[in-house]
């Protein structure tokens, strides 16, 4: 989960961490089209609180819940020494299942298609040393709807998308995560299959939750950064053949999900547009 536990620890939000990391592990599980089998959690403190564990333990357990899969076992840890008093961490593993030949790795990738985002809940997991710095340089106080926003857990997308899995092609997919769109939509160009194209994303497609609006303000970051560190408002991405588009985006669309239609794969030598950037 990383530094959004200080965040959780020094303000008693100890009850969506869990789901926090859990998400993490099933939605990078989740790109190669496996489904979530299975989840181990561990937890590390100075000393054990146990109705701080067993809320952090309660969100795992709802998070387990959300992606389909068994919490079948973890471990506790207390370090005294190691650990300051009231601090902990967490950890996490994920087993997910698939078919041998059903396993998703950017093979099928063509010009031409789409490339559909499924919205964050916020940052995530990610950027949080960032944040924090931000909050403290600017000395903001962090509560209410501030907070909230901060602490939206990471969204699940499983269930959603293998529904979709079996009903519609899908040639690759990638999980925003640190390193934001840049870093981690490359990942679907990693085969031979993936040599000379290139993803052109459309960054005038969604719009950003405010909590994005204000880092950047806040903190005078760059675009460039900004897309690097943050998810910027996608937290998922799935590739899609062009006249499967439309089917897979309503197939979502009747899962609970808001697509958005966010760019294309193109050739590599695409000259991209005003609002648009290049992703290789």
């Amino acid at each position: 989960v990383g530094t959004k536990l200080k965040l959780a620890i020094d303000h008693d939000r100890h009850d969506t961490v869990g789901q926090d990391l859990v998400a993490m592990c099933v939605n990078d599980v989740l790109v190669t089209g496996a489904e979530p089998f299975l989840f181990l959690d561990y937890y590390a403190t100075a000393a054990l609180d146990v109705d701080v564990a067993e809320r952090v333990i309660n969100g795992i357990a709802r998070g387990c819940e959300l992606a389909g899969c068994a919490l079948v076992g973890g471990e506790t840890a207390e370090m005294p020494g190691f650990y300051q008093p009231g601090d902990y961490d967490l950890a996490g593993f994920c087993v997910g299942v698939v078919e041998r030949s059903r396993i998703i790795d950017g093979s099928s990738l063509a010009v031409g298609d789409m490339l559909v985002g499924l919205p964050s809940s916020g940052p995530h997991s990610n950027g949080y040393s960032l944040i924090r710095r931000l909050l403290t340089e600017q000395s903001v106080t962090v509560d209410g709807a501030l907070l909230d926003a901060l602490m939206a857990p990471t969204r699940i997308y499983a269930k959603a998308v293998l529904e979709l899995l079996e009903h519609h092609p899908v040639h690759a997919m990638a999980h925003i995560t640190g390193g934001g769109i840049l870093e981690n939509l490359p990942r679907i160009f990693a085969g031979e299959s993936g040599q000379g194209l290139a993803a052109l994303v459309d960054l005038d497609a969604w719009s950003r939750p405010d909590v994005f609006n204000w880092m950047q303000q806040a903190g005078n970051i760059d675009e460039d950064e900004m897309l690097r560190t943050f998810n910027c408002g996608i937290g998922f991405v799935i590739v899609v053949p062009e006249d499967a588009a439309g089917d897979a985006m309503a197939t979502l669309s009747d899962l609970g999900e808001a697509p958005v239609d966010i760019g294309r794969i193109v050739t590599a030598d695409t000259v991209p547009g005003p609002g648009e950037r290049l992703v290789d």
